[in-house]
């Protein structure tokens, strides 16, 4: 048996209540049973209830007696803290730069507790034990840290609207100091988009119900747009509604890098949901400093790429095992086109297996294939008849292991290749944000914070 923490949301709030459990087998499955509600978990901390079920529960404990009887006999007890984490993050806190920035963006600011010692405190529960700032008010208790003695819950929730209120002088200062202190060049910057819930059923102007990458449909959500270098750290990053369009975020961050970070002489390598007929224009429309980029090509739905540029005899030069690239010139425009064998084999397996089906299924009629999404591609309807289209299977074993990039850079075909399938490092990037660092779930109230 064991408490859970079961947290339910009433209109704009959400509360926890603490449950008695106990796991049950059910034949092949394990599912828990409720055995008793103790009601909401702040109640029962502030009238002492759970104290007092506790002592009544540590009579009928053999290890719980002997620490009260040590206690009763005037033996004193011990608390220890964790020093590591905060030493070794601290380090890399101070290596870049984050205490006199934070200290001279929170001057002026009439607190009684320390701005910077706060989103310390905040980044580090992050990194160590993530969870809500109601968590964090309590973990911190366990860390030895200067000025950790002095963090309370309110602090926290105070120090997150200021870090909204200051985040893009912050992101500047960080971003010039990074570049000073490596001396590094941007040559390639990875721009993509992914979706992050919240655990709210009310909708605001940002936290909007939109395609949801985690399979939450029915959350609000928000849209985190992240560009990231070749290493993979993060350069630029900004919050959408939850039903903004790849496209749109890619028009904002664009203007980020030019006006906020002043970034010029880039290649943006971006996947093929960002791709539209403006996407290009607004890359190279600055005439002082036009982006150069490789961006993913959308196979079925763009004309000249299924038409034209997959057309396109020529053969094919090998970068690996799995990857085979060739170039294509149509209409004055650089395309890319790659294949894996690998994949092209498992796309052809594949599509055997639904033709297979699908003569089955028309053997028992066209009922039974009509409304079949799995079969809709390779389905012809005419008159009453359904047939397979043997065009639509020919257009699509011409897909078969095969991605076309567009590029206008001078690059060798096989370094554009490779540098659009360098694009996990910003899929990495969000692997991180969602498992190790666990930004969800999201209890915030206010969209600043």
């Amino acid at each position: 048996m064991f408490i859970r923490v079961k947290r339910r949301a009433h209109g704009e709030r959400s509360y926890e209540y603490l449950q008695i459990v106990r796991s049950v087998r059910d034949g092949e499955t394990v599912r828990q049973q409720v055995i008793a509600n103790l009601g909401r978990r702040e109640q029962l901390i502030a009238s002492g209830d759970l104290d007092g079920l506790l002592r009544s529960l540590a009579r009928f404990s053999e290890k719980l007696r002997v620490v009260e009887a040590a206690r009763s006999s005037g033996l004193r007890d011990w608390s220890a803290k964790t020093r590591g984490p905060a030493l070794v993050f601290g380090r890399l806190w101070e290596g870049q730069g984050l205490p006199p920035v934070l200290d001279e963006l929170g001057a002026g600011r009439h607190v009684e507790f320390d701005l910077e010692r706060l989103s310390f405190a905040l980044a580090l529960q992050r990194v160590c034990a993530p969870g809500s700032d109601l968590q964090g008010s309590g973990w911190v208790e366990t860390v030895e840290a200067p000025g950790f003695d002095r963090i309370a819950l309110q602090h926290m929730y105070r120090t997150c609207r200021f870090l909204s209120e200051v985040r893009q002088p912050l992101e500047q200062k960080l971003f010039w100091a990074d570049r000073d202190l490596f001396s590094d060049t941007l040559d390639l910057l990875f721009i993509d988009t992914t979706s992050v819930y919240v655990s709210r059923d009310t909708e605001t102007p940002w936290r909007k119900r939109g395609y949801s990458r985690d399979r939450r449909g029915d959350l609000p959500q928000f849209v985190l747009c992240v560009a990231v270098d070749h290493r993979g750290w993060p350069i630029a990053w900004e919050i959408f509604p939850g039903h903004t369009a790849d496209r749109a975020a890619l028009r904002t961050i664009v203007a980020v890098l030019r006006e906020r970070f002043q970034v010029r002489g880039v290649t943006v390598v971006a996947d093929r949901g960002m791709i539209g007929e403006d996407t290009i224009e607004l890359l190279t429309q600055d005439p002082d400093a036009p982006f150069d980029y490789i961006l993913g090509c959308r196979m079925r739905k763009q004309r000249e790429v299924s038409e034209d540029v997959l057309a396109r005899a020529g053969r094919y030069q090998k970068v690996a095992d799995n990857l085979e690239v060739k170039d294509v010139v149509v209409n004055g425009r650089r395309y890319v086109v790659c294949r894996n064998p690998q994949e092209a084999e498992k796309d052809r397996l594949a599509r055997e297996a639904i033709l297979a089906k699908l003569e089955q299924a028309l053997a028992h009629g066209p009922k039974s294939v009509i409304g079949n999404r799995g079969f809709a591609r390779f389905v012809k309807i005419r008159r009453g008849s359904v047939s397979i289209d043997a065009r639509a299977v020919e257009d699509d074993a011409r897909l078969d292991g095969k991605f076309v990039l567009t590029t206008n850079t001078l690059l060798p075909m096989d370094q554009v290749a490779l540098a659009y399938r360098s694009l996990w490092r910003v899929e990495r990037t969000f692997r991180e944000e969602k498992s190790t660092l666990e930004v969800r779930p999201i209890f915030h109230q206010l969209d600043s914070t």
